[in-house]
């Protein structure tokens, strides 16, 4: 089966609502399951449950059949994000344009390599489509070996 982890703010944003919209297109459109994922940071929790985000997920964009809430303790949003798509074997990650450009930073403080982008698509093993506050995407695909654009910088949300 295929899988769609859709990482969101609490309460979701319209950033959040935009991403969330095109996960949801995705997971259609590949007739898979969906995943929302909220990470509630130890250092400043609130202690968000997961009916709490289901609840102000269908506020936004309306009830989801196939689609499972999670939320889960992290310490960084990007760390706690990977491991869980990691976890999940999630086939395609859809990620708002900010968390691109956080994950981009992070792993750039780990790594001398600077190829960000590549390194994402060849550490999940899944395709990243990354959606700015206008709705507008772009789309990495796992494993290509093509020259992919890159990931857009920090905007929105």
């Amino acid at each position: 089966m295929t899988l769609v982890v859709v990482p969101v703010r609490f309460p979701p944003s319209s950033h959040s609502e935009a991403t969330l919209r095109e996960a949801v297109r995705v997971a259609e459109e590949r007739d898979a399951d969906l995943t929302i994922l909220h990470v509630d940071l130890y250092q400043n929790s609130g202690g968000v449950s997961r009916s709490d985000l289901k609840r102000a997920v269908e506020e936004r964009i309306g009830r989801l059949d196939r689609a499972r809430y999670v939320v889960r303790r992290g310490f960084l949003v990007e760390e706690t994000i990977l491991e869980e798509v990691v976890a999940e074997g999630a086939d395609v990650v859809v990620i708002g344009s900010k968390q691109a450009g956080r994950w981009r930073r992070m792993v750039q403080k780990l790594l001398s390599d600077p190829d960000i982008d590549a390194y994402l698509r060849d550490e999940l093993d899944c395709t990243v489509i990354t959606v700015d506050a206008d709705g507008d995407t772009t789309t990495n695909e796992a494993g290509d070996g093509t020259d992919d654009p890159p990931l857009p910088e920090d905007g929105g949300d």
